[in-house]
């Protein structure tokens, strides 16, 4: 835990546009901003001793007024069956998250954290499980991929805001870390190939359309009628599927971007004939994916995955009606997969020692 950043400026969270207003503020030359910024986003440097190239009082005024966030690795889980990752990871104020690298033939995706847990209380979910502790700054989320990047030794090639959190709950810190990440003197990485998964937070998804940015959003759907979803996703409540779907078919309209929709298959609760056929109903004339996911299990949850033959049913019948889905590829069967399971585990893990010790 750094105890030594109170008050101070997270230099990885600022824009090339702020950056140049703090370093105008600090009395520096306009060339020193983008010579920082490299150092942060191109070099990928964890401390300002490192700036090389910089003066030494400069040096120290940055390191009086602003620090680089640490990202530790205090797990890592690597799958045996296909090379996937998961990194747990420890922030500053000893906060832990998760960040998941999975390995395809079209190159490396990057799954990331945006809130250390969750409000949102979806009932198949471990992240939600403590409820919500607090955002992620645009500098945190960023570091995910710094912190994978250099332990795997290689770039990722894209990246999903799915794992802890909910993205649009943390809306204006994620705007930041798309700015950053898709920076021509930082990372580079376009914002086609970034994906963002939401409960379905309409008023979010509607400013997020407003930025014409390319991400492709990713809808967890999970039921295809208020009665089923409400049960099992509590934000159903405020913003119901038929908001939820004119709000989708919007974002398309404007942005020309094929909306995802992710449904994790539950036993018994919305993987019948009946179901597949309300879904096929529902995304009816859509242009959109639906992505069948078996949900996986949490031992404090009572939630129990779909038969493979259920769920093999289920995609045949809505390829059957026209509607565009797929299963899944499961990686990390192996490793704690479900989100926010390692977090939970390992929190755990301490708690069970720290009452040993008492």
């Amino acid at each position: 835990m750094n105890h030594n950043i109170e008050n101070k400026i997270d230099l990885l969270s600022q824009t090339l546009a702020n950056l140049t207003v703090m370093v105008k503020e600090l009395g520096e030359p306009a060339f020193r901003t983008k010579q920082i910024y490299s150092w942060l986003h191109e070099k990928q440097i964890t401390s300002i001793s490192e700036m090389t190239n910089l003066s030494k009082s400069l040096r120290d005024k940055l390191e009086a007024s602003c620090y680089i966030p640490s990202c530790e690795v205090v797990a890592r889980q690597t799958s045996a069956a296909d090379d996937t990752n998961k990194f747990l990871l420890e922030l500053d104020d000893g906060n832990c998250i998760e960040t998941v690298w999975m390995e395809y033939k079209h190159g490396v995706s990057l799954c990331v954290s945006t809130q250390v847990g969750c409000r949102q209380g979806c009932k198949f979910c471990a992240s939600t499980l403590g409820g919500l502790v607090r955002n992620l700054t645009a500098g945190e989320i960023l570091n995910q991929v710094y912190t994978a990047q250099r332990v795997m030794g290689m770039r990722v090639a894209s990246i999903v805001l799915m794992g802890i959190g909910e993205p649009l709950d943390n809306l204006d810190n994620v705007l930041d870390f798309f700015t950053i990440l898709s920076s021509q003197e930082g990372q580079r990485m376009s914002l086609r190939h970034v994906s963002l998964s939401t409960c379905g937070i309409v008023p979010a998804i509607e400013a997020l359309m407003e930025k014409d940015l390319g991400v492709t959003l990713s809808i967890s759907l999970h039921a295809s009628d208020n009665n089923t979803r409400s049960g099992i996703m509590p934000i159903n409540d405020k913003y119901d599927i038929h908001e939820l779907m004119t709000v989708c078919k919007k974002y398309f309209a404007h942005t020309g971007r094929r909306i995802s929709y992710e449904y994790a298959l539950i036993e018994g609760v919305n993987d019948t004939e009946e179901d597949a056929e309300s879904l096929a109903r529902l995304l009816k004339g859509q242009m959109c994916h639906v992505n069948l996911i078996p949900v996986n299990p949490v031992k404090e949850r009572d939630t129990k995955r779909s038969s493979r033959k259920n769920v093999q049913e289920f995609v045949g019948r809505l390829i059957k009606r026209g509607v565009n889905a797929t299963i899944r590829r499961e990686l990390g069967t192996d490793i704690d997969a479900a989100c926010g399971q390692l977090r939970r585990n390992h929190s755990n893990t301490e708690t069970n020692e720290q009452a040993a010790d008492q």
